[in-house]
């Protein structure tokens, strides 16, 4: 754009009058004769100065006066050299960038401000051109020069610069190779403000003098510029093993678990999380794989409550302790999560489980009075005499995992439960067992004289029975007294085969009741102590009736038997019917009435024999 300055044209002073008379005849001939030179000169003055730019116009001071077109521009171009000697700095912090006017588009227009020149006194009507010479021969005329801005060659010199000031937004992150961990830094994001520099520098040039054209640069920050200390703790946590274990371990507990550095790799998580300070990045052991592996461990964990076990003292009425409490014990999965990456992150490698730990109702320092245990509230004695030595040795071993057993008030009690696991690991032996419509060598054959001796302690204590199993046929031990065979005790039997079939009663008091076994002999005695509330038992049985005979013995081969070799392994019995009731009162009413009726079905001996043994004939 140009831009042109103009200064006004200046009148002479004026002369004093002449005479009246002579003045105006004076006035009238010099009015003609100026007429007619006025229009005369113009016209000569302008073929004297054709093709020439006329006298005392100048551009910026530069004199063209005289000068062709092409000469003045020719002039200018030399002496107006702003556009290639001028320096324009670029600043932006400590760095610069140095361009004369044209390398960002500035440029002079010699010719059209030369063109310019030689327009003055020549454009316009007759006196506009008289009027522009006299002011140029009177006072001269300046016009300013034209320059033309090419923001086109600005804007990209200007992305040049842009191109070595911009950067992109990096976000920091890190990484695993192999045990390796591998961090990439962030980098704040910048950005020049290309618009705002095309409007300084415009500015700048219209100075058409040298200048700083200061640069603005936006920075962005990322939103995670740094994770040193998350990669410092990712491999602190890789730079050795990690073992867990439970606290205070005792012989047979499992553990303790050993994960490598090549292990952890695959457990590590690395997320991206969100807090209330911005976003960062969470180094750890992933929740999800603990997790996973320590809900497949809790389980080999698990100790369940148990009360202590007492024997109540006849002669102190006190209890004396037979064996310790044990503190239930199980993994908290979430709080040892929690835990393993706190004290990962705080440089512990060794790291104990959180254990929940809970005591049972009945612990070591329980009483006679604390428990409500006062007196021998029950008391019944079964026998198995003829009992094989496998037979006893059963019957010993499930007694006493009953001997000093506690019962809650209000606790429904269940034999399997406590009988536990009835195999050869835990020292029961083979002995003949009722199974199906067989009695065979079986594990645990005697245990039944066991739940039968409970059953009729809690009978006769007048306790509520919950679950009981008759036997499918009379079995002669159950039978037994102190003084022979008793047929009244015929339907007082109860089966336990756990975890399938089990006998259950519910202590339906409010005081504790503590269980004692005691084997003597041929004979099982169990004994309930507690604080009797005054119930009373009345019971009846029907005695046997509808008695069935058993068939013909059964005869049948057994190759391993040598030849002549006879030997019975089942015994006959009758079948019968029974019914057992039983009323406990309390306070004047019934608290139970119980009806035990139970079927037994007739059963045949049965011998094996060898091959080519001779059978015996049945007698009629």
């Amino acid at each position: 754009m140009s831009t042109y300055s103009v200064s006004p044209m200046a009148h002479p002073p004026a002369r004093s009058a002449a005479p009246v008379g002579q003045a105006v005849v004076a006035l009238v001939i010099g009015l003609a004769l100026f007429t007619f030179l006025a229009g005369l000169l113009p016209a000569f003055y302008g073929m004297a100065q054709a093709n020439v730019i006329f006298p005392d116009v100048s551009v910026s001071g530069i004199d063209l006066s005289g000068l062709t077109t092409q000469e003045a521009a020719a002039l200018l171009a030399q002496r107006l050299d702003f556009p290639q000697r001028g320096q324009i700095i670029f600043q932006e912090g400590q760095s610069l960038w140095t361009a004369t006017p044209a390398e960002v588009g500035l440029f002079l227009d010699a010719q059209t401000t030369a063109t310019a020149a030689y327009s003055i006194g020549r454009s316009g009507g007759y006196l506009e051109q008289a009027g522009a010479r006299w002011q140029a021969w009177y006072s001269g005329v300046n016009l300013s020069p034209l320059f033309i801005f090419d923001q086109r060659i600005a804007q990209t010199y200007l992305q040049g610069i842009a191109a070595q000031v911009d950067r992109p937004i990096i976000e920091a992150s890190l990484g695993v190779s192999g045990v390796e961990v591998v961090v990439r830094s962030g980098q704040v994001g910048r950005t020049m403000d290309v618009p705002a520099a095309l409007h300084s520098l415009s500015t700048q040039l219209q100075t058409l003098t040298d200048g700083i054209v200061p640069l603005v640069v936006f920075e962005t920050p990322p939103i995670i510029l740094d994770v040193t200390e998350q990669a410092e703790l990712a491999r602190a946590i890789l730079s050795a093993p990690l073992v867990l274990r439970i606290p205070s371990a005792v012989d047979g507990d499992p553990g303790p678990w050993t994960f490598e550095p090549e292990t952890l790799v695959g457990l590590l998580a690395i997320e991206r999380i969100s807090t209330p300070e911005g976003e960062r990045y969470q180094v750890g052991l992933s929740s999800i794989a603990l997790r996973s592996f320590l809900d497949g461990i809790a389980p080999t964990m698990v100790v369940w409550p148990q009360n202590a076990r007492f024997i109540f003292n006849d002669d102190t009425h006190q209890l004396d302790l037979l064996q310790s409490a044990v503190i239930g014990r199980s993994l908290d999965v979430d709080t040892t999560i929690e835990m393993i990456n706190q004290q990962m992150a705080a440089g512990q490698h060794t790291i104990d489980l959180d254990m929940e730990y809970t005591n049972p109702p009945a612990t070591d320092d329980a009483t006679a009075e604390s428990l409500g245990i006062t007196q021998l509230v029950s008391v019944e004695t079964s026998y198995f005499r003829g009992s094989s030595s496998d037979r006893i040795q059963n019957i010993t071993i499930a007694s006493a995992q009953f001997h000093g057993v506690l019962v809650a008030p209000g606790e429904s009690f269940s034999m399997a439960n406590i009988l536990g696991d009835v195999s050869l690991d835990n020292g029961y032996a083979e002995a003949l067992i009722i199974f199906g419509d067989r009695t065979i060598l079986g594990v645990g054959g005697g245990v039944c004289q066991v739940s039968t001796t409970l059953f009729r302690t809690a009978f006769f204590g007048g306790f509520q029975i919950d679950e009981r199993y008759a036997h499918a046929y009379r079995v002669g031990y159950y039978e037994q007294s102190s003084g022979g065979r008793n047929p009244d005790y015929a339907g007082l039997d109860a089966t336990v085969y756990a975890p399938v079939v089990d006998f259950r009663f519910t202590n339906d008091t409010p005081y504790w009741l503590l269980m004692e076994t005691y084997i003597s002999g041929s004979s099982l005695t169990w004994k309930f102590y507690s604080t009797s509330d005054g119930r009373t038992v009345d019971w009846d049985t029907t005695g046997l009736q509808n008695v069935v005979e058993p068939e013909e013995p059964l005869y049948e081969e057994n190759p391993d038997l040598p030849e002549g070799t006879i030997r019975q392994v089942d015994w006959e019995v009758d079948g019968a019917d029974v019914t057992v009731t039983r009323t406990v009162y309390r306070d004047g009413g019934v608290l139970h009435s119980d009806v035990f009726a139970t079927h037994f079905i007739p059963w045949r001996a049965i011998y094996q024999y060898g091959p080519g043994t001779e059978i015996p004939t049945p007698e009629p």
